[in-house]
């Protein structure tokens, strides 16, 4: 096919971020566009590990179609036009945790990686980079979601335990506070027994919510109206004891508010932080954050030795009910662009703009 040379298309507002993504041979980019070499007659993923062509030659396609119909074909070094090494190896991690949520038990390293034509080596590595948590460990996250839903059904805690595929109910207390934020009986209760005392502020963002158990901070969320914030709450503790903060409680809630007004002030409180081992370490890496500063869900998820767990990391900080202790509003898209905030983007707008200014 004749490449087609007369008019070049105009340049998309993009096209300086793809470019970038070329220079350092992103490969989070592969599959989201292609670029063609006009010297070489050639178009190639963004990670291709090709000399570096001059800026001058490339041209960008959003679809392997589109290089083909103006006349470029795949380049032999990355191939773009079969499935990508990380396609592949997302498609063999996919399979086995569809084994791992349809086990009745958890299966073996050796007999998963098998399965998926891996060695054990190799699979627990690509695995562990993809997700951020080894195979065992995502077994055991997903058993323990069974547990969080046979408890809320009728049977004794020891048969959502086995139901859930433990083979131990020793092993699976020795963790259960880590695993539900709670014993097993108090989670399946709803937070029965447990008091959360709460209290509902103003500040220039609207109302905000204050949650308490005896241990710290269980959650700070932002809303329109104090009616929908306490049907939050009350859906995270449907059956805990709620009870609306006195005077000492309200003057922890002033701090949480004064915190969202002057963010230079600090806020040393402590928390009581319910959730996974990889939620864990993400909340712990958004709360290294400087104020004023932020960071892309890909690097947070490098800093965490997770290059691969990008949209996990998207979804730990859209599970954070702890709002401005634990500040997902200082992630943003690899852009700069603002995405998914829990009280809505423009309270993130609002929040990163009051730290730009101290």
């Amino acid at each position: 096919m004749t490449r087609i040379l007369e008019k070049p298309l105009p340049a998309s507002p993009y096209d300086d971020v793809r470019w970038q993504a070329v220079v350092a041979r992103d490969a989070s980019f592969d599959g989201q566009f292609y670029y063609s070499v006009e010297t070489t007659g050639v178009y190639c993923r963004a990670s291709c590990a090709a000399r570096l062509a001059k800026r001058t030659n490339v041209r960008f396609h959003d679809t392997r179609e589109d290089a083909v119909q103006a006349g470029f074909r795949p380049c032999k070094r990355c191939k773009p036009d079969q499935p990508s090494l990380d396609q592949l190896h997302a498609e063999k991690i996919a399979q086995a945790c569809r084994l791992i949520e349809g086990a009745d038990e958890e299966p073996k390293l050796d007999a998963l990686a098998e399965t998926v034509g891996l060695s054990s080596y190799h699979f627990h590595r690509i695995f562990k980079q993809a997700l951020g948590v080894t195979p065992k460990a995502y077994a055991t996250a997903h058993r323990t979601k069974r547990v969080r839903a046979r408890l809320g059904e009728n049977g004794t805690v020891t048969d959502a335990i086995y139901d859930a595929g433990f083979n131990s109910n020793g092993r699976f207390y020795a963790n259960s506070s880590e695993m539900l934020g709670m014993t097993p009986s108090d989670f399946r209760a709803g937070g029965a027994g447990q008091e959360v005392r709460f209290a509902v502020g103003e500040c220039s963002l609207g109302p905000i919510l204050v949650a308490a158990s005896d241990k710290g901070i269980c959650a700070i969320l932002f809303g329109n109206d104090s009616e929908t914030l306490l049907r939050d709450l009350i859906a995270q503790f449907p059956r805990a004891r709620l009870i609306g903060g006195d005077k000492v409680f309200e003057e922890l809630t002033a701090k949480v508010v004064g915190f969202v007004e002057d963010p230079a002030k600090g806020l040393d409180l402590p928390l009581d932080v319910r959730g996974t081992a990889f939620q864990h370490r993400v909340w712990d890496a958004l709360r290294r954050i400087p104020p004023g500063s932020t960071a892309s869900y890909a690097e947070i998820a490098e800093k965490i030795s997770a290059p691969k767990a990008v949209r996990a990391v998207a979804r730990a900080c859209a599970t954070n009910r702890i709002a401005v202790a634990i500040p997902c509003h200082r992630v943003v898209r690899s852009d700069g662009a603002l995405s998914g905030y829990r009280g809505g983007v423009e309270r993130k707008r609002a929040l990163l703009d009051k730290e730009a200014k101290k």
